[in-house]
Formats: C-alpha cells, sequence, structure tokens
C-alpha cells in the first residue's frame, strides 16, 4: 500500500485559487487539421525543442509535491509521440502517491493500437474529441482524418474498460444540426457529451464570428426539448454539467466565452517546450525547462512560486467583427487547449 502523501506548500495564485491540475502538452503535432485548432499548413517545433519524457517526469512530479492530483496529457495529439507509451507508464505510477487521476485527451485516431496500454497504465477515463458523425464532414473539419479510424478507437477503448467522454466544438453553420443526434449517439453508448464554445486561439481556416454560437443559447433551445437538471458533477476542469432525463446521459458545457469560468481555475499548462501558461487566454508564462535545465528541483520550486504570483485573474475572450486578431497567436495545440 502506498504510504500517505503529504504535499508541501501548495500551489495557491494572488487571488486564493488552489493550483491542482496539471495539463502537459506532450507535442504540438496532430495528425489532423482541424479547422477551429490550427492552420492547414502548420510549421511544427523541431524535435530538439521539446521536452524529454524525463524533464517531464520530473516536472510532474515537483507538481504532485506541491499538491496537483491531476494530470491530463494533451496535444496536439499526445498519441501521436513516440513511446508515449512509456510516460504514461512512469506517470501512472505516481497514481496514490499524490497523484490521483491520469487523464489524456485525444482525438481518437491512434486509440486503437493503445487502449489496452493506457488502462494497464492506470488511466480510466478518457476524453475523445470528435465533432461530427458524418465521415464526409469529419474529413471537412479535420482536414485529413478519417471517422472510421476513430469510431475503432472509441470501440478499443470502451472494451478495454476506459470511460469515454465526447469533446464536441459546437459551430453555428457547420455541425449545429449534428448536436442532438450526436448526444443521442455518445448517450445511447455509455458516454458522456460536452459542448465546448470556439476560442478565439491563432489563425485558423474558419471565421470565428460567423460560426460562434453561444452555449448560453443552445442550453435555452436543448431545454426546451429535454428535462435537463444542473448536477453538483465535477471533473476537475471548468464543465458544468446536465443530466438528461430523456436519454439518462450527462451533457457537459464548456462556455468560455458567454460565462467564463476563471473564478474558479484549478488549471495550469505546460507545452511540450516547458513553458507553463498560466492562463489558456493569456500570455503570461515561466519557463521551466530553464529553471529545471539551471537550478534542478530548487529552481523549479522557485520558478513554480513565481508562476503563482503573475498568473492573471481571467481571460479577456472576445469574437467580434471589429476585433478580428485571435485573443492570443499561439494556436490552441500547443498549450493542449
Amino acid at each position: 500500500m502506498n504510504a500517505p502523501f503529504a504535499p508541501k506548500r501548495p500551489l495557491v495564485d494572488t487571488f486564493g485559487r488552489t493550483i491542482s491540475y496539471l495539463r502537459i502538452s506532450v507535442t504540438d503535432r496532430c495528425d489532423f487539421r482541424c479547422v477551429y485548432c490550427m492552420a492547414e499548413d502548420m510549421v511544427f517545433l523541431p524535435k530538439k525543442d521539446v521536452l524529454s519524457f524525463e524533464e517531464v517526469e520530473t516536472i510532474a512530479s515537483a507538481f504532485i509535491a506541491r499538491g496537483t492530483t491531476k494530470i491530463r496529457l494533451t496535444g496536439g495529439e499526445p498519441l501521436v509521440r513516440r513511446d508515449i507509451m512509456d510516460l504514461v507508464g512512469t506517470l501512472g505510477e505516481r497514481i496514490g502517491s499524490g497523484l490521483e487521476e491520469l487523464t489524456i485527451t485525444t482525438n481518437g485516431s491512434q486509440l486503437a493500437k493503445h487502449a489496452e496500454g493506457l488502462f494497464a497504465a492506470g488511466v480510466r477515463r478518457i476524453n475523445v474529441s470528435l465533432d461530427t458523425l458524418n465521415a464526409e464532414r469529419f474529413a471537412t473539419i479535420t482536414r485529413r482524418g478519417r471517422l472510421a479510424d476513430v469510431m475503432a478507437g472509441i470501440d478499443a477503448a470502451q472494451a478495454g474498460g476506459l470511460s469515454l467522454k465526447i469533446n464536441m466544438v459546437a459551430m453555428r453553420g457547420v455541425n449545429d444540426d449534428e448536436i442532438e443526434p450526436m448526444m443521442a449517439w455518445a448517450h445511447g453508448r455509455g458516454m458522456g457529451l460536452t459542448l465546448i464554445e470556439g476560442m478565439p486561439l491563432g489563425e485558423v481556416g474558419l471565421d470565428r464570428v460567423d460560426t460562434y454560437l453561444p452555449l448560453r443559447e443552445l442550453h435555452e433551445r436543448l431545454a426546451n426539448r429535454y428535462t435537463l437538471t444542473r448536477l453538483a458533477k465535477k471533473t476537475g476542469g471548468p464543465a458544468r454539467y446536465d443530466h438528461v432525463a430523456e436519454t439518462g446521459g450527462v451533457l457537459g458545457f464548456i462556455t468560455p466565452m458567454s460565462h467564463n469560468f476563471c473564478e474558479s481555475c484549478n488549471r495550469v499548462r505546460l507545452t511540450a517546450t516547458g513553458q507553463l501558461f498560466l492562463c489558456l487566454g493569456q500570455d503570461d508564462q515561466v519557463n521551466l525547462r530553464d529553471a529545471l535545465r539551471d537550478g534542478g528541483r530548487a529552481g523549479l520550486d522557485a520558478a513554480l512560486d513565481h508562476a503563482m504570483l503573475i498568473k492573471p485573474k481571467g481571460h479577456d475572450f472576445v469574437i467580434d467583427r471589429n476585433a478580428p486578431a485571435p485573443a492570443v497567436a499561439r494556436h490552441m495545440s500547443v498549450t493542449g487547449g
């Protein structure tokens, strides 16, 4: 049995928010080019600039020692990084020794070959990003993905014992006609569905003004057709959840635009190059790679203390025809959502 874990100084920012959730982008690379996430002709980081797994493990350990209880691996697409299961296995060994949960967000393309390994490493819950059930529309949104690969991955994950939640970016005129069918399909398979508002991150191949769909409006529309009951359910992230009586499933809403959740933010994001972003919608950051390489664990601790001093109160997301530039220049794939 693992010994009781007593974290040293917790990570608390100047607004009194305790940071207990670390999202780690293990790569900015992806085998898709989703229209709301990145440009079609992306230039990815040189591999020499990316943190080694040993460095990721050391940084994760420093966070766990300071009270982080949940780690989510993201990308890009995390499962395209070579030998990713080595990292998953090492981090999974920390579950029960400070770390309560290790999860992953994936586009599902590589899930069929990794599902059993994820479960064996201690992962129990994953998010799959899926915006349509129409194969032709899927190819258009992802620019190069195959829906059949994702479906095979979902099948393998459920067969392997993993609990799945589908993440769907709701886009007016793109896939808003599929929200109810997606909910029926996901709930019918015992999966949750979380809807996400589009966010102004990086220049992409999509008109964000025309496609922006406020989820408050969508919630009202669904409430006219379904019996929605707010749940106290929390998974460590920003989603608010409803139970849908007619389907028996759970429907989540992530609303960074129409109703931000900054007052309860418990998250920070580590990029593949070791930059710790304190807010998805701001540029405040601390270079943990340099802190580790120059100062070891003591340097890391000092950098984490500094990060808590500069974590901003919230983001300034705006989607407006009069403010066409994205809130931040970096793409979603850099910080992993």
